[in-house]
């Protein structure tokens, strides 16, 4: 595949080694309008806006992932192979499943459940563990304790769906026990899959998340906090991003 894709209208100069990808692409230009020196937008195919600037002088971009694996799949695909990207970092919402995960805690998914069958197309003689990149998850547990956030290691789940088909309510909510059981602290919709994708192409992944909602208590973050606080981590994968070019 040459570039542009079909998706990408860049050049593999345009963008840093490592990605950071919320899947809204309001906030890839919230975060390069107010963390990136010098942010430079490298991409608007589809409204999907990808920069790429400066932190603490290390080359850095940030682009939307859109929402689901799918979307993350075709996306991170086309940057891992095609652009030349080493690291992407999914940063985006989840919702708790434990009762010690509060909202505005942030999740580091070192492993990612999931009930796609995005992992089929690779063919494999039983099922894939999707995990993320070691090294990525190392230096992002040093960013939390530097900062000093609140933060949380463990397994994640990639749920496919989000409305059920019985009333329309949030599919995990009637998952939440099931995975509850094995030790899963979180819910989203996209790390099974980047994993997958990074793994295929020999390359590092890492998913970081807020906690948007508390599953268990009902709690929920209103738009307006989640703006505010996703600062942090957006903070916690700046300087992971930083800490992986030395």
């Amino acid at each position: 595949m040459d570039y542009p894709t079909p998706h990408i209208k860049a050049t593999p100069e345009d963008f840093g080694r490592t990605v950071l990808m919320p899947g809204d692409p309001l906030r890839s230009k919230f975060i390069a309008e107010n963390f990136l020196e010098n942010a430079k937008l490298v991409n608007n195919v589809r409204g999907v806006q990808g920069y790429t600037g400066t932190y603490k002088g290390v080359k850095v971009s940030v682009m939307a992932s859109g929402m689901g694996i799918p979307s993350i799949g075709i996306y991170s695909y086309e940057l891992f192979n095609v652009f030349g990207v080493e690291n992407i970092m999914r940063i985006g919402s989840a919702g708790a499943m434990r009762a010690d995960i509060k909202l505005r805690d942030i999740v580091i998914a070192q492993g990612a459940c999931t009930d796609s069958n995005f992992g089929d197309h690779y063919h494999l003689p039983g099922k894939f563990a999707p995990i993320a990149s070691f090294e990525m998850l190392r230096k992002a547990v040093e960013a939390c304790e530097q900062i000093g956030a609140t933060y949380h290691v463990g397994n994640v789940l990639s749920d496919d769906v989000f409305y059920n088909d019985e009333d329309g309510m949030p599919e995990i909510l009637t998952m939440v026990p099931a995975w509850q059981k094995m030790g899963v602290m979180a819910a989203e919709m996209e790390a099974a899959g980047l994993y997958m994708t990074a793994a295929r192409a020999q390359k590092n992944a890492l998913c970081i998340c807020t906690i948007s909602d508390q599953l268990l208590t009902d709690e929920h973050l209103s738009s307006e906090e989640r703006q505010t606080s996703f600062r942090e981590m957006m903070q916690v994968a700046l300087e992971t991003a930083v800490k992986l070019e030395k």
